[in-house]
Parts: structure tokens; sequence; C-alpha cells
């Protein structure tokens, strides 16, 4: 009996959500601990080159309070670095909601629980693009 109380208490408790945003999409994993952000195994530092990105990561924890409180796991694939970013950043707000339900309120005033739903519009044809036309020549 005893053994299996001590178990439990070596194991930290994981909190997992799923964030998308454009075509990207993100499963996070987050824990109490330091403040840790990992990547795709890798620094935020190393995963995006502009400052910014990496400030719209840490958004949902500036916003609750809780900088350097939890610890960040993450994959994500898809879409390019803006979206990526945007779900990160979806999947934490869900991941913080989740291991603490006092956030919700902070976060959803943020609105940082709702998902981004824009997308790039699809070409069509006799269209050079979504909606530009060629070129008109009358004569």
């Amino acid at each position: 009996m005893e053994n299996s109380k001590k178990a439990s208490e070596k194991t930290p408790v994981l909190f997992y959500a799923t964030g998308r945003r454009k075509t990207a999409s993100a499963r996070v994993w987050i824990k109490k601990g330091t403040g840790k952000i990992s990547i795709n195994d890798r620094a935020p530092e190393k995963y995006f080159a502009t400052d910014a990105l990496i400030g719209m990561l840490l958004q949902p924890f500036s916003v609750t309070a809780a900088v350097n409180e939890y610890d960040v796991i993450c994959t994500v694939s898809g879409s390019g670095v803006s979206g990526q970013a945007g779900a990160i950043r979806h999947g934490i707000s869900r991941a913080l909601d989740i291991a603490n339900p006092v956030f919700h309120p902070q976060l959803k005033a943020n609105g940082l629980l709702t998902r981004d739903s824009r997308k790039v519009e699809r070409k069509k044809y006799g269209r050079k693009k979504a909606r530009k036309r060629f070129q008109f020549c009358k004569r």
C-alpha cells in the first residue's frame, strides 16, 4: 500500500491540450515546474527567430501571472512559424485552463481560449490567386 503512494508522488501530473491556428496543430503538455519550455525538443529561442513570436507564446503565462510556474513540452507541425506560435499559444491557454480553472476568466477575457479560425482562401480557376484577376486589356 505504501509503495503505491510513493510511486504516485514521484510521477508529475501532466495536463494535455491541443492548440490550432491556420493549418498548424500543437500538442501541448504542461506540468508544475520552473518555466522551462521545449518546442519539438528545442528551446523557443532556437525554434522561433523573433522575440515577438516568443512573446506570443508566453502571453498566457503573463495574463494569468503564472510566469515560471509551469514547464511546457510541445510538438507542433504544419503551417509556418506564425501559425505554429499561435497554435502553441492556444494549446498552452487550454492546458492552463484544465490545470487551474481559476485562470479561465482571465484567459477568456483576453481571447486566448478562442481558436482563430482564419485560413488562407483557396485559389479559384480563371484567377491569378484567390481573388486577384489576370490583367484585362480592351484592345
